[in-house]
């Protein structure tokens, strides 16, 4: 094992003793040199979207001030869940090095599985609305301001 996911395994087992979420820790590493860390902090910030992996990307980020991390490579000590997974492609990050699957965090209770499911049936065209209902409201006024938006001289796509 190298020393970046000996890191992120020891972020997830102090995670244990804080109780701030779950057994989860990820770093992201550029060049070499670990840019940003972070532990599941579900249950301590009330956040959903706190999790290890968010929680490095975000550190990372803050610490080189850009929110591109093209070039660098993530650590996790679990295998990135759909909201993660979105956030490292987001990121530009283009490797992942994961210690537990996504078997393992359902054998310890973590549900990742039905999202899974559900973006399949995103795919097939027919979604499980007994999950989430999508309905489209207000597109003629919303889209006013991604015509004002395109026409913009001075936007930066991301």
């Amino acid at each position: 094992m190298n020393e970046y996911m000996k890191t992120a395994i020891e972020l997830s087992e102090d995670n244990l003793k804080t109780n701030a979420g779950g057994p989860f820790g990820a770093v992201v590493v550029k060049d070499g040199k670990i840019i940003g860390r972070g532990s599941n902090h579900v249950l301590k910030n009330n956040d959903p979207t706190a999790h290890a992996e968010i929680m490095a990307i975000r550190d990372a980020c803050k610490n080189i001030k850009s929110y591109d991390l093209s070039g660098c490579e993530l650590y996790t000590s679990c295998y990135p869940c759909p909201m993660c997974l979105s956030a490292i492609i987001w990121a530009n990050i283009k490797t992942v090095y994961y210690g537990n699957t996504k078997e393992d965090a359902a054998n310890i209770g973590f549900r990742d599985d039905f999202i899974y499911d559900y973006l399949k049936t995103l795919t097939a065209n027919k979604p499980n609305t007994k999950i989430l209902k999508l309905k489209s409201l207000g597109r003629s006024e919303a889209i006013k301001v991604f015509t004002d938006f395109a026409n913009k001289k001075d936007k930066t796509i991301y």
